[in-house]
């Protein structure tokens, strides 16, 4: 391993440095795609909810009269989360045809077969 070229070690370096980003970046969709789901879910018990609403304010909770404008609210975040994701997506797509780029040249550097996706 002591043989491996200065140019080498940078690659590696920049190597697992994308494999961070592509970490963090699915850990963050993970986390957007889970708020979706719970207001998609807030959305249905909205709609079926024939009594009083309720909505978090801080760590109160406070009764809504307009259950329309609570909706509306709600879809609102979930179309500005739709939008983030899609740009995670975006960022996603870049970071992995780098990474994908840089593992076929760090395997081509160290004599090695392609590795083959999981």
């Amino acid at each position: 391993m002591n043989n491996i070229s200065p140019q080498l070690q940078n690659q590696i370096a920049q190597f697992q440095q994308l494999q961070q980003q592509l970490q963090n970046l699915n850990g963050q969709k993970l986390q957007m795609n889970a708020q979706m789901k719970e207001m998609e879910r807030t959305i249905a018990e909205l709609d079926k909810s024939t009594g009083d609403v309720f909505k978090n304010v801080g760590s109160l909770l406070v009764k809504v009269d307009d259950k329309a404008a609570v909706k509306a609210e709600i879809e609102e975040t979930m179309e500005t989360l739709e939008i983030r994701i899609k740009s995670l997506e975006r960022q996603e797509k870049g970071l992995r045809e780098k990474y994908d780029s840089l593992q076929e040249t760090i395997n081509k550097a160290m004599g090695q077969a392609p590795a083959q996706q999981a």
